[in-house]
């Protein structure tokens, strides 16, 4: 165990903004007002938000996780992540004569809306993002004959394009901000026409976050970051931590996977949390830290954030129709 008696020196400095984003919010409170009004089952295409606590809290309300919408039997209700779905896993769920509810993030739905508008204009659109994710499956499948995935320099090369003065590049919403504009420069070389958004798509809560983190990593020996591995940001704030000047950066599910190790010579801990993220994780960390010594907490603050949506139109009419509150609110046990 770390020698906790010689406290001198030792602290934590605590990133925010942090945790929980508006989008993520929304599509929580989402499938708990759905179970509170249509009672359990409640189906969930994928992960509802890229957070193990947060999947297995729903599961134990009765929410039932499903890869694709011929898992949920028909008539059923069934709510899309905040990820975002294609028009095909909409037609499919349509056919099986599912109740959908759409959380997916307001932020993610702007991309899609630019890809159907470029699209319609005949664009090329190189769409940086994961292969595989789900928020870029999505999107790409919004107009699959004209967005190309731009995910690591391979796909650069092969990028092809009809014409120079149609090409535009969109992106996922989770990114590295700095990583994104170093693969716009890679694609600009190649293609000096590129064109830009018509506005930011890496979203508000991204990028807060990122700018947070950088400014803790560069005071800390060590950055501990909670979330998940398949959570695009939170894997993103781990590296954005290393670039800027963090000596180790960590990212643990919960504060049961820190190790001793990691605090050999280590004063300063610099914490943060990825946007699925509910703030009693963080909590436990800190609670971790404390009882090891790292009880002096300060907070590193970059940004304010006040951003609220509505929840999901269809229940909202469902729980207007059923005399129930329909703010974004939400009980949590």
């Amino acid at each position: 165990m770390t020698d906790i008696k010689n406290t001198a020196g030792k602290k934590v400095l605590l990133a925010s903004p942090r945790g929980y984003c508006a989008g993520v919010d929304r599509a929580v409170i989402a499938v708990e007002k759905a179970l509170d009004h249509y009672g359990s089952p409640v189906y969930v295409r994928k992960q509802i938000v890229h957070n193990k606590h947060v999947v297995s809290s729903l599961e134990a309300r009765g929410a039932i996780f499903v890869e694709e919408v011929d898992e949920v039997p028909p008539g059923s209700v069934l709510v899309f992540s905040a990820h975002g779905v294609s028009p095909a896993v909409v037609a499919a769920a349509a056919e099986r004569g599912l109740n959908t509810i759409d959380a997916t993030c307001p932020l993610v739905t702007k991309v899609h809306r630019e890809v159907q508008r470029f699209a319609a204009e005949d664009y090329d659109i190189l769409l940086i993002g994961h292969e595989g994710h789900e928020e870029v499956e999505g999107t790409a499948g919004e107009a699959p004959h004209a967005v190309q995935i731009i995910d690591k320099d391979d796909s650069i090369a092969a990028a092809k394009v009809r014409d120079p003065k149609k090409l535009i590049w969109l992106s996922q919403t989770t990114l590295s901000v700095d990583e994104t504009m170093e693969t716009v420069l890679k694609l600009r070389e190649k293609h000096p026409t590129l064109q830009n958004p018509p506005s930011d798509d890496i979203c508000y809560a991204t990028q807060n976050r990122q700018v947070a983190i950088k400014k803790v990593g560069a005071q800390s020996d060590l950055v501990i970051v909670v979330g998940s591995a398949n959570s695009s940001n939170t894997v993103r704030l781990v590296e954005v931590a290393l670039d800027a000047g963090a000596k180790a950066s960590h990212r643990v599910d919960f504060a049961s996977e820190i190790k001793e190790e990691w605090f050999e010579g280590v004063e300063t801990v610099g914490v943060s949390s990825g946007a699925s993220v509910p703030e009693e994780l963080v909590d436990e960390v800190l609670e971790y830290l404390a009882n090891r010594g790292y009880g002096d907490v300060r907070t590193v603050q970059t940004a304010e954030e006040d951003i609220q949506f509505s929840l999901p139109a269809e229940l909202r009419k469902e729980l207007k129709a059923a005399g129930h509150e329909t703010s974004n609110k939400a009980k949590r046990d």
